[in-house]
């Protein structure tokens, strides 16, 4: 059979007027090559503990117990149904496609893609194993195996990187070795540790798979990831994110679809928020963060709601819920004035109950949440966080529009979305037909032309290049990227 032929989005492309760039496609590992290189990396029991339960540990490992378990010891254990038929199969050339980057690099602009940034599929859940040996062996192996797989067809794809992130000094070291000795570029980092709650380790060391903290490396963190970041901004990498949010909170039924819709957001709003509320985009104003597959809806709503929180909870504001400033003598006479015998029988017990929710003996030098982001006034709120954080979105997601509602987004922010095609799992049952079906908001009237450009165009080459000038250098859309201006990309 031929593996090109002439698709709608094909002709979307050819009269578009620029690149389309695809931040978030996803390869579906060659595993017998990927475990040559874990061999080398820890030797055959490294192999034979890939193999292991070692591996199925972590947000991602924990829910393939789900097939490791009856009905009843689900039910009993309130297992999450895990991911299933999530590869493409009657379409056997696009699971073909997403394993070989020859085919890919052949399909591309039937595809109607100029380049993409691959992310891993089965390598999505290496850097969330608990095992430190295994954790660090697979995600080096990985990123050995990638940098030489997909080396001859740079110029049109490049992999994102596996980066544990358990500690710093495992980061710190992975990084290090990707970018400088294996030349790589892009980066995906875990977005989350599962951390045991310390009490409930102490009582019960088997409880601990169930109970547990998330540490999103920015708030209340287990240790200073401040050097990570500053490695990122030396190595010219922006960090990006690719985590679960399924096992958490009510996504932990039966219902692979209840758990999957909007776990992805889930996971880069927790991480997100920490960077932001942690006061990471103050100290580290030239990093870019990208959060995939995740869509931008979420982004709005918390741009929003962190503005909307500032102007009622930011330290002034703070005073009209100090109980200090409670006129009780007011309130007292209002009590007997209008409160009916209820209120009259039980006024003597009033005064135990006017601290309501916490007292009078808060920190006053913990009352000011927003202390660590330095926010003075509520656009301090838009230039922390519009210009540094980005949005990965698929190509079927109306919401994808929010983002460029300069009308309904506070200050008139336009939101860094990017295009995220997502090749290679269930979302997309046909590569042809992902950018056409994206270019359908322009066609409803829900995105200007100059928004969709700015959508799989402008917006990742500001998230690639804004740290890195030379990110495209050497590959097909090297000279249109150079065309965005300077200000765009550092702004």
């Amino acid at each position: 059979m031929g593996t090109t032929q002439a698709s709608k989005s094909a002709a979307v492309r050819s009269r578009l007027k620029h690149p389309v760039i695809d931040s978030d496609g996803h390869m579906l590992e060659f595993e017998p090559g990927f475990l040559d290189y874990l061999e080398r990396v820890g030797g055959h029991s490294m192999v034979k503990r890939f193999w292991s339960d070692e591996r199925n540990t972590g947000s991602w490992g924990k829910l393939s117990r789900w097939y490791r378990l009856s009905p009843e010891e689900r039910r009993d254990q309130r297992a999450t149904r895990s991911p299933w038929w999530a590869l493409p199969t009657k379409n056997t050339l696009d699971r073909a496609t997403a394993t070989l980057p020859k085919l890919l690099h052949e399909r591309m602009d039937d595809i109607g893609l100029d380049f993409t940034v691959l992310y891993p599929t089965l390598g999505l859940s290496f850097p969330h194993i608990e095992n430190e040996e295994l954790r660090r062996a697979t995600c080096r192996a990985l990123n050995m195996f990638h940098a030489d797989y997909f080396r001859e067809y740079a110029d049109r794809m490049t992999p994102a990187a596996c980066m544990p992130m358990h500690t710093p000094q495992e980061a710190i070291e992975e990084l290090e070795y990707t970018v400088r000795e294996l030349g790589l570029k892009a980066i995906m980092m875990a977005g989350h540790v599962q951390r045991p709650i310390p009490a409930v380790a102490r009582r019960d060391t088997d409880a601990v798979r169930h109970a547990f903290w998330l540490d999103t490396f920015c708030l209340d963190s287990e240790y200073d990831y401040d050097p990570v970041w500053a490695k990122c901004v030396e190595l010219k990498v922006p960090p990006t994110f690719h985590s679960p949010g399924m096992g958490w909170g009510g996504r932990t039924t039966s219902n692979y679809m209840y758990n999957h819709t909007g776990h992805f957001a889930a996971a880069g709003e927790a991480v997100c928020k920490a960077l932001f509320m942690g006061g990471v985009t103050r100290r580290f104003p030239t990093l870019k963060f990208g959060f995939l597959e995740s869509g931008v809806g979420w982004g709005a709503d918390l741009y929003a709601g962190i503005i909307a929180r500032w102007e009622k909870r930011n330290p002034k504001g703070l005073e009209n819920y100090n109980p200090a400033n409670l006129n009780r003598e007011l309130l007292f006479d209002l009590y007997r004035r209008y409160g009916g015998q209820m209120v009259q029988d039980k006024l003597n017990d009033v005064s135990k109950s006017l601290g309501l929710l916490g007292g009078t003996g808060e920190d006053t030098t913990t009352l000011d949440d927003w202390a660590r982001c330095g926010i003075a006034k509520a656009e301090d709120i838009r230039d922390l966080f519009v210009p540094n954080f980005y949005f990965g979105c698929e190509a079927d997601d109306p919401l994808n529009a929010t983002a460029f509602n300069s009308k309904m987004n506070p200050f008139g922010a336009r939101l860094r979305a990017i295009f995220s095609s997502d090749i290679g799992h269930w979302d997309v049952p046909d590569m042809t037909e992902v950018l056409e079906e994206a270019h359908e908001l322009v066609e409803h009237g829900l995105l200007t032309e100059e928004d969709f450009r700015d959508f799989v165009f402008t917006n990742p080459v500001t998230l690639w290049t804004g740290m890195n000038p030379d990110f495209f250098k050497g590959t097909v859309v090297e000279q249109a990227a150079a065309q965005v201006p300077v200000k765009d990309r550092e702004a």
